[in-house]
């Protein structure tokens, strides 16, 4: 633990973003059951990745937050490759916490979403949003204290999920 950060801030992005796609996957994630390295689905995200934004120095590590890439200029802009946008929510409040986080620690900053696929970005800035992100860090901090898995919720999500032989089969 960073003695230097409050408790709340020792959370990761993931978990963030978990909490607004899957509350037992979050679980699942936050109590070390890592299913993504089984998942084609996973695989596919991370070679987008790969593939994606040349040149860029990729997966900055700042405290538990891991950023996609940063570029820097009158203001510092961060950037989450996704995808697509199926999981718009979760993205947004990912980016939101990252950009709270680094609030905290004095650096002014946005959010970039890039949609590489779809050939879109999204900006997202904190201002307006501070009390949504400390709405999620307590939520995700109250399912991550449970001795159990939270009960699944069956969605359209779930046929692509690394979590879901744990949770149906």
């Amino acid at each position: 633990m960073d003695p230097y950060l409050p408790d709340e801030l020792l959370i990761r992005g993931t978990e963030i973003n978990y909490l607004f796609i899957c509350k037992t996957k979050l679980w699942y994630f936050s109590h070390g059951v890592t299913m993504e390295q089984e998942s084609e689905w996973v695989d596919l995200g991370k070679f987008l990745h790969e593939k994606s934004y040349f040149g860029e120095e990729k997966n900055i590590k700042i405290g538990p937050i891991a950023i996609d890439f940063i570029k820097k200029g009158d203001i510092i802009e961060i950037h989450e490759i996704k995808k697509g946008r199926s999981m718009e929510k979760a993205h947004e409040m990912q980016a939101l916490y990252y950009l709270y986080y680094l609030k905290r620690l004095g650096i002014k900053a946005k959010a970039i979403l890039n949609y590489p696929k779809l050939r879109e970005t999204k900006e997202i800035i904190l201002n307006g949003h501070e009390e949504d992100v400390e709405r999620a860090i307590k939520e995700v901090e109250e399912i991550k204290s449970l001795s159990i898995p939270p009960t699944p919720v069956k969605s359209k999500k779930c046929k692509k999920c690394a979590y879901y032989e744990l949770c149906w089969v």
